[in-house]
């Protein structure tokens, strides 16, 4: 009999410290709560799936970055018209930390904003340029900066004031390294 009484307390502890008892005396069946418990985790893991991916993709290399680039062809005040847009490559890796954000060779597009062809007299050819964005593994971020290039005058014609001698046109070749910034933080 004691054997009885002994395995009924056996079995019984773990059904009574799985149950759980409410204020208001009810006995409330653990398989519910979690039941409950698990919906409330699943949620909860479903709402932080995204957060982790943006937590993910929250480093943010700051707008105003400095970004070196040269030109992919010749840009002439000879053959450029106000409004065109001219190729421009970066020229190095642009780094946050240790992650290389803007790769070197990431396509930068400019547009011409203001022109001049050389003139009479010894005046110069020139042109003005504003870095409109950078393309960054697909997709395009704005970028900002302009850069001014003036063909070399022609002094003896500016001082003779001669109606034959004419400035250069302004000209700026591959290799030549100009400077833009980053309009916008890129997330990496």
């Amino acid at each position: 009999m004691r054997l009885l009484f002994a395995l009924a307390a056996f079995f019984a502890v773990p059904l009574t410290a799985q149950a759980q008892i409410t204020t208001t005396g009810r006995l409330n069946p653990p398989v519910t709560q979690n039941s409950q418990l698990k919906t409330d985790r699943s949620a909860a893991q479903q709402a932080a799936a995204p957060v982790a991916e943006l937590t993910a993709a929250t480093r943010l290399m700051p707008a105003n970055t400095l970004l070196q680039v040269t030109p992919t062809q010749e840009i002439t005040s000879k053959r450029i018209e106000e409004g065109q847009q001219v190729s421009f490559v970066t020229v190095g890796d642009v780094v946050e930390g240790d992650t290389v954000v803007i790769p070197r060779g990431s396509p930068v597009v400019a547009t011409v904003t203001w022109k001049t062809g050389r003139a009479i007299g010894g005046k110069s050819g020139k042109f003005e340029l504003r870095f409109d964005s950078v393309n960054v593994r697909g997709r395009s971020y704005s970028t900002s900066g302009t850069w001014r290039q003036e063909g070399r005058g022609n002094t003896v014609g500016a001082l003779l004031g001669s109606i034959i001698i004419s400035g250069r046109s302004a000209v700026m070749d591959p290799g030549q390294i100009v400077n833009a910034f980053t309009a916008e933080p890129i997330a990496y």
